[in-house]
């Protein structure tokens, strides 16, 4: 199948109300331009250059979505135009982040981080570790960033129990946290391409899908 007909696939089987983030790394313009062209705006980067780079040459009405680790001194490069970060999993981040953003004159809506997974090789808060710098009113104290949600990753298993215990306790946290952050805090980024039927189920308002779309890498 096409990367059109990959996505027009996806689409149709989501909710209207969730979203999809085409993961675009690795892959080339001409991959994202296709799939731009069938009506996808939203692409999701985990390297900071290559993201400067697909943003210099694409169609600047595109949502871009930063979905890997990032390191403080990488933020400028992508300040001025990111929509959306999903993977702030520690208080340093945030509040460089909410400095990078006041030097653009923008706000930059974030995603929390949440350590889920098994594998301790995966990145993120633990649940008392968010609750506390959450509910103690520190992430409240930045200007220049607007936290919107949850992102996490399910372990890497074929046991889809263990999946969706993952997920069931991320979107527990989501709603827990919510009573904090009031109204805006209305993302749960969770899913990909393995395991997004599971992630909706249990109530993910936004899918990260790569090799689904575009093919393995």
């Amino acid at each position: 199948m096409t990367i059109e007909q990959n996505i027009a696939s996806i689409k149709a089987a989501l909710p209207a109300d969730v979203k999809l983030v085409a993961v675009s790394k690795t892959f080339p313009a001409a991959d994202i331009s296709a799939a731009y062209g069938c009506g996808q705006r939203a692409f999701g980067e985990n390297r900071t250059q290559e993201l400067k780079a697909k943003h210099e040459e694409l169609p600047e009405d595109i949502e871009w979505h930063f979905i890997g680790s990032l390191q403080t001194n990488k933020i400028k490069y992508i300040a001025p135009y990111v929509s959306l970060i999903h993977s702030v999993d520690s208080a340093r981040l945030l509040e460089a982040i909410d400095t990078q953003a006041a030097k653009c004159g923008r706000t930059i809506d974030v995603l929390f981080e949440f350590h889920a997974a098994c594998e301790t090789t995966k990145h993120g808060w633990s649940e008392e570790e968010l609750l506390k710098y959450a509910e103690g009113g520190e992430a409240l104290k930045y200007s220049n960033v607007r936290i919107r949600g949850l992102m996490t990753m399910a372990s890497f298993t074929d046991d889809t129990a263990i999946i969706r215990d993952e997920f069931r306790r991320t979107r527990r946290l989501f709603e827990r946290l919510g009573h904090t952050f009031g109204d805006s805090f209305d993302t749960l980024s969770m899913g990909m391409s393995g395991d997004y039927t599971i992630a909706v189920d249990e109530g993910s308002t936004l899918v990260r899908i790569g090799s689904s779309i575009f093919g393995n890498r």
